[in-house]
């Protein structure tokens, strides 16, 4: 059984670390990430450390189900989860692409 993410702020900006992580790991799709974006490689650590950028990055999973899936079975929660951590920022987010 998959675990549910808690519905904190903190919990909802460590699972976006994770997954953004997880994003990193393959060139591919940080290509993809990169390019949906407009951050660069060396401004993502800048960036990781805004909670809009954060959202920004559980927005990115949302919207790719294939990527979704893959981050969720390989953090062992449920896809949902991406869901509710983004909910937990709000409607903060606003895309500043550069």
């Amino acid at each position: 059984m998959k675990a549910r993410a808690p519905q904190s702020r903190e919990a909802a900006e460590m699972l976006a670390i994770q997954a953004l992580a997880f994003i990193a790991e393959e060139p591919e799709r940080l290509a993809a990430f990169l390019s949906v974006t407009g951050v660069s490689i060396a401004g993502i650590r800048e960036a990781a450390g805004e909670p809009s950028f954060l959202a920004g990055v559980l927005e990115h999973m949302l919207g790719d189900e294939n990527l979704l899936l893959a981050f969720a079975d390989s953090a062992g929660i449920d896809p949902a989860s991406l869901a509710r951590a983004r909910a937990a920022f709000g409607n903060q987010w606003e895309r500043d692409v550069t």
